[in-house]
């Protein structure tokens, strides 16, 4: 039971006091547990997100490294090389700063560009189907990391509301109910000997 308790002096200031700062931390507890809830809630909403995009970029890749090899074996490393060189992006990136519960995560915003035909000699017509396909793997994959930083912070932020979670609701809270616990029954065993004290002088008054 010590170990319990806060080390106060059991009067009534503190009583009231700890009574006060119970309530608040109940009422933080409550708050707490919500967000908790919302974050385990996001972050089974964001797996199943995840695991759907990873297979749609698993497969965009596979088949863009597909493409890849067909138009190496075609072309050749050299000329695939050179080719490669003189093409302009067909990904725009912009990365913006993004909140949700209040955890913090980088938003990821990818758009293709227009597909400017090559005019070099020796190129295939399979190159540009191959830059088509490593484009719409490369969105993928920017949309996946997106959604695999936020799902990463936002389990880091569940554990730890979760960990604040219990340490109230098993040890700083149960402490506060118990020291007030044991400050009002002090208090009532002190109010019981005063009285007692109180009708015992008045027994001496009475019969002197």
């Amino acid at each position: 039971m010590p170990g319990q308790l806060i080390k106060v002096a059991p009067t009534k200031s503190n009583l009231i006091r700890l009574r006060k700062q119970a309530r608040f931390l109940e009422e933080g507890h409550a708050l707490l547990e919500r967000k908790r809830e919302l974050l385990t809630r996001l972050v089974y909403e964001r797996i199943h997100i995840y695991r759907a995009l990873r297979t749609q970029t698993r497969r965009a890749l596979t088949k863009a490294y597909r493409a890849l090899s067909v138009t190496q074996m075609r072309m050749g490393g050299r000329a695939l090389q050179q080719a490669a060189l003189g093409t302009d992006p067909m990904v725009a990136v912009n990365i913006l700063p993004r909140s949700s519960l209040g955890v913090q995560y980088p938003s990821v915003e990818a758009r293709a560009l227009a597909l400017k035909p090559v005019g070099l000699m020796g190129v295939d017509s399979i190159f540009d189907e191959t830059r088509q396909a490593m484009a719409e793997a490369a969105l993928l994959l920017a949309r996946l990391g997106e959604v695999e930083m936020a799902l990463g912070r936002l389990i880091a932020e569940q554990r730890k509301a979760q960990k604040r979670v219990n340490a109230l609701r098993y040890n700083i809270i149960p402490r506060y109910r118990n020291t007030i616990r044991y400050i009002q029954s002090a208090l009532e065993e002190e109010e019981r000997n005063t009285l007692f004290q109180l009708k015992v002088l008045r027994a001496a008054k009475q019969h002197p």
